[in-house]
């Protein structure tokens, strides 16, 4: 899943490491989060959200993952 952790994380200044203790989580979670390879849990998303800010809906891009999943499927 897309997320804008990896672009609102510089904007803010903070290390992998630094987001990760602010959110109880380790550094390799926030790597596989910016690299696409996780999906935060909806109370990680939350957690995340509220250091940055801003909406999990935001954080999340759910919207454009809700229409590229529908396009993948209508295309199957």
């Amino acid at each position: 899943m897309r997320t804008k952790v990896k672009e609102l994380r510089n904007k803010a200044n903070l290390t992998q490491q630094q987001l990760a203790d602010l959110v109880y989580v380790s550094s390799r979670t926030i790597i596989s989060i910016e690299k696409e390879q996780y999906s935060p849990s909806l109370m990680l998303a939350y957690r995340m959200a509220e250091v940055f800010e801003t909406t999990v809906e935001d954080l999340c891009c759910l919207k454009d993952n809700k229409e590229l999943e529908d396009k993948q499927r209508e295309d199957l």
